[in-house]
C-alpha cells in the first residue's frame, strides 16, 4: 500500500509535533536546545510560507501558455454560442 502525500505530512507533522512537546515537557535533557524548540512553532510557520510563497512564485512564472488549447476553447465557445442563440437564447451585452 502506497503512501499519499497527505499521509506523509501528517506522519512528519505528527513527528515534530511529538519531539516539540517531549522537548518542552522535559522529557529528553537538552539544556541547550530548549530555547530553539520553544520558538520551533513560529519558525517552522515562517520558514513554511516562505516556501509556500517561492514555490507559488515559481510555478507562476514557469507556467506554460497552450496556444492551441486556447484556440481549441475558443472555438468550442462558439459553437456553444451559435448553439444556443439557434434555440432561441440572444446574447446582447448589457451595460
Amino acid at each position: 500500500m502506497r503512501m499519499t502525500k497527505l499521509m506523509e505530512w501528517i506522519l512528519v507533522g505528527l513527528l515534530v509535533l511529538s519531539s516539540w512537546i517531549a522537548v518542552l515537557i522535559g522529557k529528553p535533557n537538552y539544556a541547550n536546545l530548549n530555547w530553539y524548540y520553544k520558538w520551533f512553532p513560529v519558525i517552522f510557520i515562517f520558514l513554511f510560507a516562505v516556501y509556500a510563497v517561492i514555490t507559488v512564485l515559481y510555478r507562476v512564472f514557469t507556467f506554460n501558455n497552450c496556444k492551441a488549447a486556447a484556440i481549441e476553447l475558443q472555438n468550442q465557445i462558439k459553437e456553444a454560442r451559435a448553439d444556443l442563440e439557434s434555440k432561441g437564447i440572444s446574447f446582447k451585452k448589457q451595460l
